[in-house]
């Protein structure tokens, strides 16, 4: 068997994934920030102190926040500014991924991929951290496809609405939005659960990365160019 070097990741998407991960970095300390002024959620419209949905005692560890000394005006301009940065890097994100048949072309599954066999045989493998090899590598698997479009197309667009829910500005433009999620609160609530699903998302992702390869992947991320193994005199 042979390495050879295929194009993956084109610069805006690379571009963009970096752009994104910086993002959500700084979006999630800053959050943080934000939550623990008050580290409880609450169900409904109003706050029920005596009734939390859930609380963290302490909140969230000092490290953890930015800007990292107890200040809630400037968590939140931090928190709204790299809101703005990850909107509009999503955007690009989005505009060239259809343009370009990227998203049609490379995170659409396939009808085999969605046959309930072919999936739990992608569950199976990968639990026993089995990835795939030679010209099945060229593509993403139908995991890889749900997981990403999950995020981008669901979870993502939750986070960004219940958080503009939150906004007095937004709410007095468009006040019904947050009586349809269930109460300003719950909005709170379910912002605070969606991000909790990304992070977990890209705790995952990064598991992945490791245990499939972390310098072929992290070279497909940084330069566009992914290893595969082929038959000798292979294409």
């Amino acid at each position: 068997m042979a390495r050879q070097l295929i194009r993956r990741h084109g610069s805006i998407v690379r571009l963009t994934h970096w752009a994104n991960a910086l993002a959500l970095l700084l979006l999630l300390m800053s959050g943080l920030q934000i939550f623990n002024a008050h580290p409880a959620l609450y169900w409904g419209v109003r706050s029920t102190f005596a009734e939390p949905w859930l609380a963290i005692k302490g909140g969230f560890p000092h490290w953890a926040t930015l800007p990292g000394y107890k200040s809630l005006g400037d968590g939140r301009m931090w928190h709204f500014f790299f809101a703005w940065a990850f909107v509009v890097n999503g955007l690009l994100y989005l505009a060239s991924g259809v343009l370009s048949g990227h998203i049609r072309r490379d995170l659409l599954p396939t009808r085999e991929q969605l046959s309930p066999r072919h999936v739990w045989h992608e569950i199976a493998t990968h639990a026993r951290l089995q990835f795939p090899k030679g010209e099945a590598a060229r593509r993403y698997n139908v995991l890889q496809k749900g997981a990403y479009l999950a995020v981008i197309l669901l979870f993502l667009p939750l986070m960004l609405v219940t958080g503009l829910c939150m906004s007095p500005g937004f709410n007095a433009v468009i006040p019904w939005l947050p009586d349809l999620l269930g109460g300003r609160q719950s909005a709170r609530t379910l912002h605070f659960l969606s991000a909790a699903v990304i992070v977990a998302f890209v705790v995952v992702h990064l598991v992945m990365v490791v245990a499939s390869g972390l310098w072929n992947n992290l070279r497909s991320m940084i330069a566009g160019r992914y290893a595969i193994e082929v038959e000798e005199g292979g294409r």
